[in-house]
């Protein structure tokens, strides 16, 4: 079964269809830059772009980097302040022409890893971390999921976590494999601390260089482990959580 997904991100906007009987993209991914000032109307334009490049017709899942509840966006960190209160699902959906289903971006992610890669099985709390633009977070416990936890704005030296500890603050900072590791160990600890859990997922991009930086997190009771979708999970979820949404409206309507 195919079914598209789209992650919307700070620095760009990805999409694929995915094989959700593999938890794997079905096709070559298509990923354009996020627009800056990234508005409403300019990211859902792109959005539009990816969709079209595949020339698909069916349901589409949208991850958005911020709280999510029933299809609207509630904050925008890392996005066009515009995004607050706007009815995302309903735009995208009127653009489109199609079924959409929105949802924050490090909770798809995250439901990816629970169902295909490093959380399966896991029934305890995980935590998944995006280290990106910013900081996504996504905390199951007993394989269900909490919604919307945004733990990359907890308080770290003063600052908000991302702005010590995503990758973009790493690159702005020009920091060493090393220094920045150490960031990410004391904001893990910070986590460990409140929520104690038994894994930590970490994604986004930099899951592809894990070698690099995982090594040197020394202390970190739970285990810790790069996302096994590395940096498509949030497509997998987006497709994910499309076809979920399409199979509760199926049975309501069988009912």
């Amino acid at each position: 079964m195919n079914v598209f997904g789209v992650d919307i991100g700070g620095t760009g906007i990805k999409g694929a269809p995915v094989d959700l009987d593999r938890g794997r993209l079905g096709a070559e991914r298509h990923k354009v830059l996020t627009p800056h000032p990234a508005t409403p109307d300019a990211v859902a334009g792109r959005v539009k772009e990816v969709v079209e490049h595949f020339g698909w017709s069916g349901p589409v899942g949208v991850t958005f980097p911020g709280v999510v509840t029933d299809g609207t966006t509630r904050t925008a960190a890392n996005v066009d302040e515009s995004w607050v209160d706007r009815d995302a699902e309903g735009m995208l959906a009127d653009l489109l022409g199609l079924s959409v289903t929105v949802l924050n971006d490090a909770d798809a992610a995250g439901t990816a890893e629970m169902s295909f890669g490093a959380g399966r099985g896991r029934t305890g709390t995980v935590i998944l971390l995006t280290l990106g633009t910013g900081i996504g977070s996504a905390v199951f416990t007993g394989g269900r999921l909490v919604p919307n936890t945004e733990l990359g704005h907890l308080e770290l030296d003063g600052h908000e976590a991302e702005q010590r500890a995503s990758t973009k603050a790493k690159e702005d900072e020009d920091l060493g494999w090393h220094h920045w590791a150490r960031r990410v160990e004391k904001y893990l600890a910070h986590v460990e601390m409140l929520l104690s859990p038994e894994l930590f997922i970490i994604g986004g991009g930099v899951s592809r260089k894990a070698d690099k930086f995982l090594p040197h997190i020394k202390g970190i009771r739970a285990a810790i482990e790069p996302a096994q979708l590395q940096n498509n999970a949030g497509i997998v979820g987006a497709a994910m959580a499309a076809a979920d949404r399409g199979m509760h409206a199926r049975t309501a309507y069988v009912a």
